[in-house]
């Protein structure tokens, strides 16, 4: 968003103040709207902001900007705060990772499997997005730079038979972790539902104790929208988080609090570059710093 974003907008708006008045709160409600937190979720913090500045005595604006921080960090807290590892030392997974075409799937599934080779974990991935040979072409890439292998078929395959060989692969080279990269058909489609359901089949018959983990890419540029996938992956299969991909600190990542707040899926990692290691674990108070321009 560059200069467009919350946090610049913000800034401007303290700048421009010269104490808190009901016309602040107002521009500062259109603003977070305009930052993706939706209309409810805006009323309420601007609201929460209001009585605590009147309780705290705080009168100028450019004592605001700390006070939203924590407010933000409050609204989040409690689905952060008892966040456990997506994957423990002593467990063995499997990670579907879903999402919309364009929104980094593949490049999502190869930076995990980097992460995870260099804690020492055996990875094999998993070219279930049968649908496009290039993704297939592409994952194959990324196995051959991080020396992993990858278990793919023919394009136009079944992916659910993918997934079975890969962790039969699995099984035979004592590999501790698949990530399986997905079609990225649209989303409102209920083929790729089921299909979803036979890939959770396939992993209930094969993976006996392994941990099963279905992560949902979203593109931190597409705001709003971002939101209205999420709902229908997590109402079709369940997610268990989401990686925000494309992100910096000017992109519209305001999404991940109604993400937070109305659907309880808590962000995993932030994709913020094309190398490997660009993939950093969400931290919530970091997050709302950039957010609000404190970082």
């Amino acid at each position: 968003m560059g200069l467009g974003s919350f946090a610049e907008k913000l800034k401007q708006l303290i700048q421009g103040s010269r104490g808190i008045s009901e016309d602040f709160f107002e521009h500062l409600e259109d603003y977070l709207v305009e930052g993706d937190l939706g209309a409810q979720e805006s009323v309420s913090v601007v609201e929460k902001l209001r009585i605590r500045c009147k309780k705290e005595g705080l009168s100028e604006a450019g004592e605001v900007r700390q006070l939203l921080a924590r407010i933000l960090v409050e609204e989040l807290d409690p689905l952060y705060k008892n966040q456990g590892p997506l994957l423990n030392p002593q467990e063995r997974g499997v990670f579907l990772i879903l999402g919309v075409n364009g929104v980094g799937k593949t490049t999502s599934c190869a930076k995990l499997a980097a992460r995870y080779q260099k804690e020492g974990r055996k990875v094999i991935l998993a070219a279930a997005d049968t649908f496009r040979a290039g993704a297939i072409d592409q994952l194959k890439i990324h196995g051959e730079r991080l020396h992993l292998r990858v278990v793919a078929h023919q394009s136009g395959g079944d992916p659910a038979a993918v997934v079975y060989d890969a962790l039969e692969a699995a099984h035979a080279q004592q590999a501790e972790l698949v990530i399986a990269d997905t079609a990225g058909r649209m989303h409102t489609k209920t083929a790729l539902v089921e299909e979803l359901k036979k890939i959770d089949r396939v992993i209930a018959s094969r993976a006996g104790d392994w941990i099963s983990r279905k992560i949902l890419v979203l593109d931190a540029t597409t705001g709003r929208n971002a939101l209205s996938q999420a709902e229908v992956f997590h109402q079709a299969v369940h997610l268990d988080g989401v990686i925000l991909s494309k992100y910096d600190s000017t992109a519209r990542g305001g999404v991940v609090f109604p993400l937070g707040r109305q659907l309880s899926l808590p962000i995993l990692f932030l994709g913020e570059g094309e190398r490997y290691e660009d993939l950093r674990p969400f931290q919530l108070e970091r997050f709302v710093g950039e957010f609000v321009g404190l970082a």
